[in-house]
């Protein structure tokens, strides 16, 4: 009974796995408040599943579609391992207390949120990847605001504006070449047809973290001996030099060389482990233990305690589990072609510019939401809307930003998605202990939720909205005739 297996259901045979699993969902965290979605998202695998069975699917072909997905995800959970693998190691080596001692000493709490987001977003666009930063500068600066006591949501949202940002438009950014892969633009076309959202979002979210710093967080009294505390222990406990920078800087060239991610932040493993040993006088059993469980220190300070005791392969157990599950969730909904009815659904009542741009962006935050997947999320309506936007005369263009800021601006902000789980794990949000309040970094990350709103405005108004051009009709066609 395989012979129905590309015949795509009904709209309510499509949307109703994802209705119930986001209902599984919405019980496990608010009824039971427990945020652990993993449960929920595989018992999502097996509904997709059930009502595929009566159109004809068997487990075969399902599992298929599930691996395959799953299949794509790997080089994602590989940069998960060796990300947890530096935050071990660079602890241990004194590059995070490093980073953390200058900024207690120079920042101070009425630029920091502003400042941090900056910084999170320059080291974005050298590395390309917002994984990588948010791990690794982004805990550094998690240290400094708990120094100058500004919330953790706070310091949160200020590095997931600033590490998805440089995500969306660093040339050597995974998501920002599958955008225009998928949708058969040039990749710096692409990238400069994102500036009109990037840099107001950008702005705005600047203008409000300094809003904040100057009239609320840093209106307190700041605690000077809470944060020389921290400095001394800082001191005390680890060989403090300019030395300790280098495995930064290493990822950071290598990134520039236009190196590939993965083999780019193990050599900055490596290089802390080498710090770890001849500037720590850590053993190599040591280092190792640092990369499979994470770092482990007392001081008798808790702000230093809390923040350094973290790192490993282990620390990530929880987010590459949850990665496999929703992908796996991700696959089966686009193997029994459930997505493609939900969005062709939406395409037949599309018939302007702005509608056709709206059901673009939210099928990728959408996508985001069921699926769990930041890749499917652009590269699923990436394939489906763009011959509708050849139909209306418009670039392609605006499809690949749509999709851009519905994927990967948004990923973050999804805490069972990939992008969301990372977040929540590398910061040490502690959101699966119960510490939900903390999931109000989510509305404060502004840059990533106001580019697509501000994408949709121009949209609505007609502005950086650019028509199809002769040169990329005639390609659309040549592709066409070709495929």
């Amino acid at each position: 009974m395989t012979n129905n297996k590309n015949v795509k259901p009904s709209f309510i045979m499509a949307i109703m796995p994802i209705i119930l699993t986001l209902a599984l969902l919405a019980i496990q965290l608010f009824y039971f408040g427990d945020f652990t979605p993993h449960i929920p998202l595989a018992i999502g695998i097996a509904i997709t599943s059930t009502f595929a069975w009566f159109r004809g699917y068997r487990w075969d072909d399902i599992e298929s579609g599930v691996m395959h997905v799953i299949r794509v995800g790997l080089p994602s959970i590989a940069i998960l391992m060796t990300v947890g693998m530096i935050v071990g190691v660079w602890i241990a080596s004194g590059t995070v207390p490093l980073l953390i001692y200058y900024g207690l000493t120079i920042l101070n709490p009425e630029v920091f949120l502003a400042a941090g987001m900056l910084l999170c977003a320059v080291v974005s666009v050298s590395l390309g990847t917002s994984w990588g930063t948010t791990g690794t500068v982004g805990l550094a600066l998690m240290g400094i605001g708990s120094g100058f006591d500004i919330p953790m949501y706070w310091t949160a949202g200020a590095v997931v504006s600033g590490a998805f940002f440089g995500d969306k438009i660093s040339p050597l950014s995974d998501t920002t070449n599958l955008a225009p892969a998928v949708t058969g633009v040039d990749l710096f076309d692409h990238i400069r047809n994102m500036m009109p959202t990037t840099v107001p979002a950008m702005l705005i979210a600047f203008t409000i973290y300094l809003i904040v710093g100057f009239n609320f967080i840093g209106s307190g009294d700041v605690d000077f001996a809470k944060i020389e505390a921290i400095t001394n222990g800082l001191e005390s406990n680890f060989n403090l030099s300019l030395l300790l920078l280098l495995p930064p800087l290493i990822v950071i060239i290598l990134a520039l060389k236009r190196m590939p991610a993965l083999p780019s932040l193990f050599a900055g493993v490596l290089s802390g482990a080498l710090l770890a040993m001849f500037v720590q006088d850590a053993s190599l059993h040591e280092v190792f233990n640092f990369m499979q469980s994470g770092y482990k220190i007392e001081t008798g300070i808790a702000e230093i305690d809390g923040l350094l005791n973290r790192g490993g392969v282990q620390s990530m157990t929880w987010v590459i589990t949850l990665v496999i599950i929703a992908l796996g969730f991700g696959g089966a909904l686009e193997r029994t072609h459930c997505l493609d009815t939900i969005i062709e659904v939406m395409l037949r009542r599309v018939n302007s510019f702005f509608g056709l741009q709206a059901s673009a962006t939210t099928t990728a935050i959408a996508t985001n939401l069921v699926a769990g997947d930041p890749y499917l999320s652009i590269a699923l309506p990436g394939r489906m809307f763009s011959s509708a936007y050849v139909k209306q005369g418009y670039s392609k263009l605006n499809l690949s930003r749509a999709i851009e800021e519905g994927g990967t601006l948004i990923s973050p902000l999804v805490p069972w998605n990939a992008g969301g789980a990372f977040v929540i794990t590398a910061l040490g949000l502690g959101i699966s202990d119960g510490n939900v309040e903390n999931l109000l970094y989510i509305p404060l990350a502004f840059a990533c939720w106001l580019s697509p709103v501000i994408g949709l405005c121009y949209a609505a108004l007609g502005r950086f909205s650019p028509k199809i051009s002769d040169a990329e009709l005639e390609r659309y066609k040549q592709e066409e005739e070709s495929g």
